[in-house]
């Protein structure tokens, strides 16, 4: 078993489909990616904290998962970094904030705990605008990131950090939260696909809120499946969150298949403001 060079620009679906097959291995997958972050990401600074003892440790316990072939899911091995606004036991989150610098919560977030009982290997926590107050992520206390696609551009925000190392392949997946766009803006000017799920859909439980009553943690992935792949794992019903919907989780992945036709999409007129760049209304 080797990894291949192109391996760590794979789809999530790609990766699982490959470590089920054992063509390579997590710790391998997860060293790529270490390899990776380690030679780019002192350019794009798409990471506050990088963990990556932790990251091998839970790559060794998804192989020995994938060996057993219980409990496997589509994330089991597959390495993913989250937005550092979202809590984590016993690891840092800062939210981007010198005022939160040292504070590592001695509890995990719903989703992260629900990404660690998939088995997915966490990363690290990505930069953003600090408190999620922004949309270019030049606004983090520390540093800026920057654009993989041209390094003179903003990555948008606040997720911009998680959008960025989905699209320097410094993760196969990311999670950022969107208030007002913060998933979605960012993901355009990245490349990559971003999702906010319905409100309630997925649990805001130890995500540090912005705007409690718009909040909604998604998905930054490279394709669409990948985010309906995400979604499913962190989707559903949570005794922490009383505004999370208590209904069943579908296999979004297997509704792609019907595709889009029928489907109407509305555009609020409010859109067209005057000042919109010519090509924003042409598209």
């Amino acid at each position: 078993m080797s990894l291949g060079p192109y391996t760590v620009l794979k789809t999530i679906r790609e990766l699982s489909d490959g470590l089920r097959k054992r063509e390579f291995t997590s710790v391998e997958l997860t060293n790529g990616y270490l390899e990776r972050i380690e030679r780019l990401d002192s350019k794009l600074r798409a990471y506050i904290t990088v963990t990556a003892d932790d990251a091998l440790s839970r790559a060794k316990e998804a192989d020995e998962r994938l060996k057993r072939g219980a409990d496997v899911t589509p994330l089991t091995g597959v390495p993913i970094s989250i937005k550092d606004i979202f809590c984590t036991k016993g690891v840092k989150t800062t939210c981007a904030s010198k005022i939160l610098s040292n504070f590592a919560p001695p509890f995990d977030s719903t989703v992260v705990k629900k990404l660690k009982h998939a088995g997915a290997v966490l990363l690290g926590k990505n930069n953003m605008d600090e408190f999620a107050m922004g949309s270019s992520t030049e606004n983090s206390a520390f540093f800026k990131t920057l654009n993989p696609w041209d390094i003179e551009r903003v990555p948008g925000g606040s997720s911009g950090g998680s959008a960025a190392s989905v699209a320097a392949s410094m993760c196969a997946a990311s999670l950022g939260t969107d208030t007002g766009g913060s998933i979605r803006q960012p993901a355009a000017c990245c490349g990559v696909v971003g999702l906010k799920p319905t409100y309630g859909r997925v649990s805001r439980y130890g995500i540090i809120a912005f705007a409690s009553s718009l909040d909604q943690a998604g998905p930054l992935t490279k394709d669409v499946e990948d985010a309906a792949i995400v979604l499913s794992a962190i989707a559903g019903p949570d005794p922490h969150d009383s505004t999370s919907i208590n209904a069943p989780v579908p296999d979004y992945a297997a509704t792609l298949k019907a595709g889009v036709k029928g489907m109407k999409i509305g555009i609020p007129k409010e859109y067209f403001i005057e000042g919109i760049d010519p090509e924003v209304r042409a598209s």
